[in-house]
């Protein structure tokens, strides 16, 4: 196929292909649709697994709306509008009205909204209609306006000498109001700064704080790992990250390495801390000590994957490092709460580990230490040459020394 022809249709490609019960349905899916160019990065949304039972059991007047990035929102549907997950809606606001995304419905939301922790006598506002082309139109115009909205805040906050930043700004549905997102690491007094923005773009001026991390959720970027941040392409919630889960992984507490772009811990560090913790607790702990007739042993590390530890007999320094097994070493706990001392650590009758040999890559492309290697400097001929006449005079005799006096 030629690159300057452009790919046509599925049935110009596949004319002979079943044809679909309903391809506008398809391409309809919530499952495949991911919102506009203007809405969410990536974010997931929360399956509604309740969906399918029979008897209107799962069905709940309770509607899920999420707006840009992470704000989402509870609205009662008291029209019983046929509403589904991924169709634009418009609901009350404080002033006017807001258009937003359906992400979830059903009796889910209930449950959602118990997440949430929203209080049982908390106003619920209530979905208007569904989103007509003219309040689309209004809306994208005012999504179109936040970018230039925002640089233009943050000069006006630098003019008035405040100490805080300005990350994101966010029109309402209808433009008569604007969500000014900032972060600061003190308290800081915007009074000012609101009569000047009110002023300048002629909308209700709304003002939140926000944190470093949902600062870098919103910006995005890319991570060490390669990858689009966590907290910008699936994250919707923060967990509190401590430096407890970085110890259960046995991970270096260097803060250049676990702290992410948003100059926090990094939040993968609780991805897989629950699998530690529970695969330790089945190993012996850090602080017991094996006795054996030669010496005692002290806890060096631990393979958790291999259910393997590693004892040294120096307290302070790794010294005659031994690998044994999580069972082998409750055995030896066990002869040691009967006053019993083994002869070493290692069983008797526990095979040898042959050697492992290295494997040979013949474009040597993933060994790491490749780079170590010192080049041989290869022998010019000239330099041969000059070797060969330095052996020669090395070895004719010296001829004695001339007598001066003769």
């Amino acid at each position: 196929m030629d690159s300057d022809k452009s790919v046509g249709s599925l049935d110009e490609l596949a004319p002979n292909r079943p044809e679909a019960e309903d391809d506008k349905e398809i391409q309809q899916c919530p499952v495949w649709r991911r919102p506009g160019d203007d809405g969410p990065r990536g974010k997931l949304y929360c399956h509604n697994w309740l969906a399918d039972v029979p008897g209107g059991h799962a069905d709940h007047n309770m509607v899920e709306v999420q707006f840009k990035n992470t704000r989402k929102g509870f609205y009662l549907n008291s029209l019983n509008l046929p509403v589904e997950i991924g169709e634009m809606v418009v609901v009350e606001a404080s002033p006017g009205y807001d258009v937003g995304e359906v992400t979830l419905t059903g009796q889910l939301v209930a449950r959602q909204m118990k997440k949430s922790g929203m209080k049982p006598d908390a106003e619920i506002k209530r979905v208007l209609r569904m989103a007509r082309p003219a309040d689309l139109d209004r809306y994208n115009e005012a999504r179109a306006r936040e970018h230039d909205t925002m640089i233009r805040a943050r000069k006006i906050a630098e003019d008035l000498h405040l100490n805080m930043k300005i990350g994101d700004v966010e029109y309402q549905g209808d433009g008569n109001k604007a969500i000014f997102y900032y972060i600061a690491d003190e308290r800081v007094d915007f009074r000012q700064l609101i009569k000047v923005l009110a002023e300048a773009f002629k909308v209700r001026i709304e003002m939140k704080q926000i944190g470093a991390r949902q600062e870098a959720g919103r910006i995005g970027g890319i991570g060490p790992c390669g990858r689009a941040l966590c907290c910008a392409s699936w994250m919707t919630n923060f967990v509190s990250v401590g430096t407890a889960a970085a110890r259960f992984q046995d991970i270096s507490l260097n803060p250049q390495k676990l702290a992410g772009q948003c100059a926090k811990l990094k939040c993968c560090l609780n991805f897989e801390v629950d699998a530690y913790v529970e695969s330790l607790k089945k190993m012996p702990g850090k602080d017991v000590r094996l006795e054996t007739a030669d010496a005692t042993w002290y806890h060096f590390k631990n393979d958790v994957f291999n259910r393997m530890i590693t004892y040294s007999s120096d307290k302070s320094v790794p010294a005659n490092l031994i690998t044994i097994s999580a069972e082998r070493a409750f055995e030896i706990i066990a002869l040691n709460k009967r006053g019993e001392k083994p002869l070493s650590l290692e069983a008797d009758d526990a095979p040898k580990t042959p050697e492992k040999k290295s494997y040979s890559d013949l474009l040597d492309q993933d060994n790491i230490s490749r780079f170590d290697k010192k080049k041989k400097r290869k022998k010019s001929k000239g330099g041969n040459r000059h070797n060969q006449r330095r052996d020669q005079n090395k070895q004719k005799p010296s001829s004695p020394a001339p007598d001066n006096n003769a």
